[in-house]
This record gives C-alpha cells, structure tokens and sequence, in this order.
C-alpha cells in the first residue's frame, strides 16, 4: 500500500462521530445540525428540468475537456462575474466534478515528486483536502494561521524568508472556510509578487463566491490579476462550483479556470485520471452557469438568516458577520473558560445542536492551534430552523 496514505488524518466528520460516541442527546429537543456545509436550499426547477431533459447523452462517452457549450458558458460566466476580457473556452477552462476532486488532483499535476522538501502553503484552519493533496503528492504542508486582527486572513508576512523557495503549490480559500474572509486587492498584489519570486501555482479556491452580505461582490483571484496587469493568468488557477451557488451539490459540477500552460498539463493528468463530467450534468451545468436570477434569490435567503441568527448569537458569543459564505465563526470561551470541543459535545448532549469544534478544522502550527476555543456553525438549513438553533445555544451559554 502508499505509505503516504499513512499521513491522512481523520475527517473532521469522523472525530465529530468519535467526539459525540455514547452521548444521547436531550430527546425534549429535536435534532438540528449545523455542523456540516451541504446547503439545503431547494434545487432550481429549471436546473432539474435541463439534466432530466438530456439524460439520452448517458448513452455517450464524455470527453475530459469538456463539451464546448459549457466551457462557453463557464467563461462567459465569468467575463460577467469578475469582468475579464474574453478567455479561451478552449484552453483557460476545464470543468470538473467538483472543486473537491480539482484542488486535490492539482497538486498531482504540480508537485514534483522527487523534490524532498517541497511544500504545500495552506491557510489555518483548512479545507482539508489540502493538506491531503499535499501528502499524496510526496510534498509537506506548511500551514500560514489565520489573523483574527486582519479579518480572519492568512498573515503570509509571518512566513520565513527561507520558507518561501520550497513552496510549490499555494492554497487559498476566498472566501474563506470557516471564516468568511475575503482577500484584498493588496493582499493578491503580495501574492503575485512572491509567486513571481518563487514560482509556485496558486490554487484560487472561490466556491463561496456567490454568498455575500456587502454591497459589492468579493474580489476573485482571475480579476485581481487582470486588475493588476498579469495577462494570462500566470501560475493561477481559480476553482469555483456550482454547488453553493446553485444548490446542487449532488451534481458535482464545477471548472477550474486560468494559465493555460498549466491547465494543458492538469488536462493531461485528467485524462489519465478518468475526471471526465458526465453529459447529462453537462447540460444542467449550462442552464445553472447561463443563470443569474436564482443566485439572487439564494443570495437573498441566506441574507435574511444572518441577519436574524447574527444578533441572537452575539448576545452569548463573540462573533459577528462574515464578508461571506454560509458559515459564522464563533469564539466561544466569552462566557466561560471553555474548550470548543467541550462546549460542541454539550451543546449536542443538552440541546441536540450540531456544531463543529474549530480546532478540527485546523493544526497546530507555530506555537497555537487557531481553531482552538472556536466553533463553525453552518447556516445551510431553512432561516426558521437556523433560528431556533440559535436560541437554543443562547440558551445553552446562558447556564454556563
């Protein structure tokens, strides 16, 4: 077998279940989850309508590059999201069964595997695909914690000057998982510079894109370059999904999109590899990709749970809105010296609330664990379930 399968750390599903193991929970309260990030708003109609329209194209192989429709639509997509110049359906696009699936096979594509000491630059707390595209490409992750003074932002300026040579594949979520932040013009602009200096590929990770609570849409990796001059996308890659977005995480439809250069070679990897979409989600990926109305009205829906779940917990907990995505970020010893995962397998005993302790979605680095004393709660649900999670754990703080 890989030894390097031996390095895989649980899921943080896996030691939520080890976590919560011979607890019966409050049968007074019915169970509500927030603990994992599948979103439970309603499919589009339309969406459905075009995959069970062309469920004849199951009686064909699909290409890995995809059908040109849809690349058509991807990059169009974009031209109007992030307002870019006109990309290359043909060679700055290729879409994937999902983001997931993507960002952990990039790092196959990337990593040289007889380099020793390569790293994997990925921010803390994570998603955890990253540290295992990491192990599985021969590489060392290297986490960057995340700043609660600089809204949650990895603080790249802490990384050691020798550190920055091994580097070979930089992971960004934006916005981020679990804590909603969003990067900066200025923080790209250092970015693009330390890639220039040292090579490495940055893997843009924008799955949250399109759930935002201020005026203006976050800044994506493609226009933060375009913004700053760099024709062509150099060493950046930008994942996105239609899984958020659009309320079909079943599909597992998304694109990776950007350098050229290296999306002919992740190409090449892909076709090897068997990554090709299946036609039917081809067509129903077209339909969600052409359609601007239902990201809206989704947009809106979740809006409205902030805005009524927020202000219930910042009576208990330190917290506040995010930039974006559908997760808040809690610090939960405001109350009570206690620890996040004490405070989850109470909260589940007492309530029958699921949450996910924060330091299972990061690694102790550099003298702390940044998840440590925090909870991510997933505001996926329906806004009046979502509430009366909220009250409940208002509740639950209040006997502490």
């Amino acid at each position: 077998m890989n030894p390097l399968l031996d390095r895989l750390q649980p899921y943080p599903f896996e030691k939520l279940r080890a976590l919560f193991a011979g607890v019966t929970p409050n049968p007074a309260y019915k169970a509500i989850s927030l603990g994992i990030g599948e979103p439970k708003h309603p499919t589009p109609a339309f969406i459905q309508q075009a995959l069970s329209d062309n469920l004849n194209g199951l009686a064909s192989y699909p290409s890995t590059i995809g059908a040109e429709p849809l690349r058509a639509a991807i990059a169009g997509w974009l031209e109007r999201r992030y307002g870019l110049p006109p990309l290359d359906p043909a060679t700055q696009i290729l879409p994937v069964n999902g983001s997931r699936e993507a960002l952990f096979a990039l790092a196959q594509t990337v990593v040289d595997p007889s380099q020793k000491d390569a790293l994997v630059m990925c921010p803390n707390p994570f998603y955890q695909i990253y540290e295992g595209a990491a192990y599985l490409s021969g590489a060392q992750p290297y986490f960057v914690n995340s700043d609660p003074a600089r809204n949650f932002a990895p603080d790249y300026r802490s990384v050691p000057d020798d550190v920055w040579p091994r580097v070979k594949l930089l992971y960004l979520c934006s916005p981020g998982n679990p804590t909603g932040a969003v990067l900066s013009l200025e923080d790209w602009k250092e970015l693009f510079a330390l890639s220039d200096r040292h090579g490495f590929v940055i893997a843009a990770d924008e799955c949250y894109s399109e759930i935002y609570f201020k005026p203006e849409a976050p800044l994506g990796g493609l226009q933060a370059a375009n913004i700053l001059g760099r024709t062509g996308y150099p060493r950046l890659i930008a994942f996105s999904s239609l899984s958020k977005r659009s309320n079909v995480p079943g599909m597992r439809s998304g694109f990776v999109a950007g350098d050229a250069a290296i999306l002919k070679k992740f190409l090449l990897y892909r076709t090897y590899h068997g990554g090709a979409m299946s036609p039917p989600v081809q067509a129903a990926s077209v339909a969600a990709w052409n359609d601007e109305t239902h990201v809206v009205e989704n947009r809106a829906k979740y809006m409205a749970k902030f805005q009524q779940v927020t202000p219930v917990l910042q009576t208990v907990l330190d917290v506040d809105l995010p930039d974006a995505g559908f997760y808040l970020w809690a610090k939960v010893d405001k109350l009570a010296n206690i620890s996040d995962t004490d405070f989850a397998k109470r909260l589940y005993a007492e309530y029958n609330v699921t949450v996910l302790p924060g330091s299972y979605l990061a690694r102790d680095a550099h003298g702390s664990n940044p998840g440590r004393q925090r909870i991510r709660m997933a505001l996926v649900a329906e806004v009046d379930e979502c509430l009366e999670a909220a009250h409940r754990i208002a509740e639950f703080c209040q006997s502490l």
